[in-house]
């Protein structure tokens, strides 16, 4: 099974990559498939790659999902 999980980004350092940020935990990824990110989109990342932009409020929600599950921290962003 995979997991692709949101995550805003929070610095573009070099062409085609990001710094991302869930719940505190800052990892530098691939926009190598993904035009357009901006500081404070949001991106749902899979292996260390964005694979789309997403919503802030859709974020918001799946990210208050994984938390209710276990898998991330409450307030995880």
């Amino acid at each position: 099974m995979c997991l692709a999980i949101p995550a805003r980004v929070v610095a573009l350092p070099e062409p085609e990559t990001a710094l991302i940020d869930v719940a505190g935990v800052r990892k530098r990824i691939s926009l190598a498939l993904v035009d357009g990110v901006a500081v404070g989109d949001y991106v749902i990342v899979h292996v260390g790659y964005a694979l789309t932009r997403l919503d802030p409020e859709e974020a918001q929600r799946t990210l208050e999902m994984f938390a209710q599950a276990g898998v991330a921290p409450q307030g995880a962003q």
